[in-house]
This record gives structure tokens, sequence and C-alpha cells, in this order.
């Protein structure tokens, strides 16, 4: 092979493997970052992804919160949450709508539900009660 062609497959692989971004959640199989728990609830799982493109699952948002206590919150490019209407669907969770609710179990018990549009929020609220945060009322809910 040729070294300008072994070069374009090395700088080729490394684009790849070094892209930050979202990262499909192996459901069933993979394990929450902070729990340890079996992710398997495509209504509340979440992922932080880092400016180096390192990836952690969460089985519930409230597992996410939690972790950020122990990360530097400027080393984390994107924040993602499932979207409660779509299953398996990650949103930005910065701009996500949070509904707590005890009519709506979460895996970890926190009864947090995050939703992409807020008017599906409060439609959801309305139907099983609760409060609605968004993401810097919910950062300060889960700060010490």
């Amino acid at each position: 092979m040729k070294p300008s062609i072994s070069i374009f497959f090395v700088l080729l692989g490394c684009m790849y493997g070094c892209s930050i971004g979202p990262k499909p959640i192996d459901y069933g199989h993979v394990g929450c970052h902070y729990c340890s728990m079996t992710i398997v609830d495509k209504q509340h799982a979440a992922q932080m992804v880092t400016k180096k493109g390192k990836v952690y699952n969460f089985d519930a948002v409230e597992c996410m919160m939690n972790q950020l206590k122990e990360f530097d919150e400027n080393e984390v490019a994107l924040f993602l949450a499932n979207d409660f209407d779509r299953p398996g669907e990650l949103t930005d969770a910065t701009k996500a709508t949070y509904l707590i609710s005890e009519n709506i179990p979460s895996p970890m018990g926190a009864f947090l539900s995050a939703f992409s549009e807020e008017q599906a929020a409060k439609n959801t609220l309305a139907a099983n009660g609760g409060e609605l945060l968004n993401w810097n009322e919910l950062k300060k809910q889960y700060q010490d």
C-alpha cells in the first residue's frame, strides 16, 4: 500500500474514533456509570460526553446529576437525556424540561423524567401532577 493511502486511513480512523457526539446506548447490556445498574429503561436513561469524546451512560437522569458532582462541568461537551415521550431518543439535557411526578417512577426513585418539548411536559404534568424544572433548576436541586 502506498504511504499516502496508509496515512489517509490512519487520519480517517483518528477522526472517526475521536468524534464528540452521542453514542447509542446498548440497552440491557451496558451498566450505569454512577450506580452500575444495567440500563434497560428507554424513557429515563441519560448520557454525558466529555470534550475528549469519552461517553458516560446512566440509567436515569438522577444518576447523571449525581455523577456531575464529581466532574468539572467545563470538561463536558454534551449532556443528553432520553425524551420521555420518545423512548430511546436522546435530547439535549440542557434544553429539556423536567418533570418530577410521584406518579411516574424512574429507575432510581427520583420520579424524574425529561421532555424535549415543554408542552409535552406540561401535558404530562396536567395528567400526573408534580413539578416542572429547567436544567438550571435541576442542577440546583442536585448541588450540595
